[in-house]
């Protein structure tokens, strides 16, 4: 594995042994499901990472906190209905989900609910950026896994190309649009934004980028 390999722009998620080769594949080989299935656990769990350092969450969670306090349930449980949500959303855009559309609603989520309640709360600054970076670099992991299982986009992913496609804006003017509104939204209803926020935001690209780079080597199909 070489390291500039690694750290070079990645311009296309890398197929590995693992990836379907479709992504609407109804029955996926069993190995390919389950390498899905983690990727999606990790992502979640640094999720909740994120937001258990208490200094800024990522733009879905603070309109999922947003809505978690408006409703009286869990950021989990607010997650799963903005997956779902979002998903109608599809319906005038004719995306159409697959196998890992539906996991990522479900076990993201699940991750979020499960993992937050047990995760440690930390008492000061530089102990919270570390835990935001900590969960920067789990979703960063865990796009890198299942990003390559080539199952489908998430929810939010299949939105944002299905907008994209529609509206023909640039894909980076339509991202930012969207996930601006969701901040903003999340935030009116009580979500938290803060240097966490901003730090995920400066991240999170290069970060992924660097884990599907290294998911791709370590996957690379052999012959």
């Amino acid at each position: 594995m070489e390291f500039r390999s690694i750290l070079k722009p990645a311009k296309d998620v890398p197929v590995t042994w693992w990836s379907s080769t479709d992504p609407m594949e109804p029955r996926p080989k069993p190995p390919t499901l389950l390498i899905l299935c983690i990727g999606l656990w990790i992502f979640g769990t640094g999720d909740a990472v994120i937001v258990a350092a208490g200094v800024g969450n990522t733009p879905w969670t603070v309109l999922a906190e947003g809505i978690a306090l408006m409703m009286g349930r869990t950021i989990g449980q607010a997650t799963f209905f903005v997956s779902i949500a979002v998903l109608f959303l599809w319906i005038p855009l004719r995306e159409k989900p697959g196998i890992g559309t539906i996991l990522n609603a479900i076990l993201i989520a699940a991750a979020i609910e499960y993992m937050l309640p047990i995760l440690p709360t930390p008492e000061g600054a530089l102990e919270s950026l570390l835990q935001v970076i900590g969960g920067i670099a789990l979703v960063g992991i865990g796009s890198g896994i299942y990003l390559t299982a080539n199952l489908g986009p998430g929810p939010r992913d299949g939105w944002m190309t299905g907008m994209q496609r529609v509206s023909g804006y640039p894909i980076g003017n339509v991202r930012a649009a969207i996930e601006i509104s969701v901040v903003i939204i999340g935030w009116s209803l009580g979500g938290t934004i803060g240097i966490g926020t901003i730090i995920f935001a400066v991240m999170i690209g290069p970060t992924v980028a660097i884990c599907l780079n290294i998911a791709g080597e370590i996957g690379r199909p052999q012959g």
